[in-house]
């Protein structure tokens, strides 16, 4: 096969894995549980997954005390919007709100506008009208029934939380610490906050049937591991833009398998305004410095765009 076409179907893959999340979650929110337990399963057992990769690639556990309190900081800025995302699944369409979050490189780019003087380009304006207008589509609906104004808001706010983290792990501080340290750390402080949530374990659900384990263990390994080692892969041999844009097939891959398993409705008007908020975000990530920024950090498991092996 060739090296361009493998970097575009492992970049493809890698998107798509990711975009699995509501199908392992939504069947554990049918049976009873609620996505603090859910989150709380998924940050634990994808810690063991990542200190491998940091064995493996002889990476250290050891950080430097002044790095705790900005480590611990990230941590929960990525578990506010990891559940943020999943409480609005409870509140609208899994689809729809993986699409809503997909507007994160838009808030990104205004971000590194308003705080770190970065020039918002006509291009980028003309976007966050796309985006603005499509996330409007969806709301609406086209038999005028509104969606969940409580869930856009969770979905929008889970876009903010991310936005904010992206920004945040690529400030100097973090750039000498290894990536996989980095992520390592922010889901250690993150798991805190959900065991925290709950009450230190002592209202802590788990599934009624053995087999739901296996939705658990699917949400450390599709979304992460796998993610991660064709993200990786495609990096290194397609690059860092084609590899975030192909970024836009999570919330295909969600809104896929949400008409198709859970029966979700998708309207030709919502088509509408998922393309748009689509095309806007391609736009933004092939006309701004961003691919590095949203690639390095995606999601949960980051990877170093300037020196992989550091990861």
């Amino acid at each position: 096969m060739h090296t361009k076409t493998k970097g575009y179907l492992l970049g493809a893959l890698a998107a798509a894995t990711y975009g699995m999340s509501p199908l392992f979650t939504l069947p554990l929110y049918h049976q009873g549980m609620h996505p603090n337990s859910v989150l709380f399963f998924r940050y634990l057992f994808a810690l063991p997954i990542v200190g491998v990769m940091m064995l493996a690639r002889g990476r250290t556990f050891r950080i430097e005390r002044q790095q705790i309190l900005p480590l611990a900081l990230m941590g929960l800025i990525m578990a506010l919007s990891s559940l943020a995302l999943f409480e609005s699944f409870n509140h609208m369409a899994a689809g729809i709100a993986c699409t809503i979050l997909f507007v994160y490189p838009i808030i990104v780019a205004i971000l590194m506008a308003l705080f770190f003087r970065e020039r918002l380009s006509a291009r980028t304006a003309l976007c966050i009208v796309l985006a603005l207008i499509g996330i409007g589509m969806l709301y609406k609906g086209h038999d005028g029934e509104a969606l969940s104004l409580t869930g856009t808001l969770l979905a929008l706010c889970s876009a903010l939380a991310y936005a904010i983290y992206i920004v945040g792990v690529n400030r100097p501080a973090f750039k000498q610490i290894p990536t996989l340290t980095v992520t390592f750390y922010v889901l250690l402080f993150g798991l805190l906050l959900f065991l925290y949530r709950l009450d230190f374990g002592r209202t802590i659900q788990t599934p009624d049937a053995w087999y739901y384990w296996g939705n658990l263990f699917a949400l450390a390994i599709f979304p992460t591991a796998i993610s991660l080692l064709c993200t990786t892969t495609a990096i290194q041999l397609i690059g860092a833009t084609p590899t975030a844009i192909l970024g836009a097939l999570e919330p295909l891959t969600a809104l896929f398998f949400g008409v198709l398993i859970f029966h979700e409705r998708l309207t030709v008007h919502d088509g509408v305004g998922i393309g748009l908020i689509i095309i806007a975000v391609t736009l933004v990530i092939a006309g701004n410095e961003l691919a590095a920024h949203l690639v390095r950090f995606r999601k949960m498991f980051p990877i170093n765009l300037h020196n992989t092996e550091k990861s």
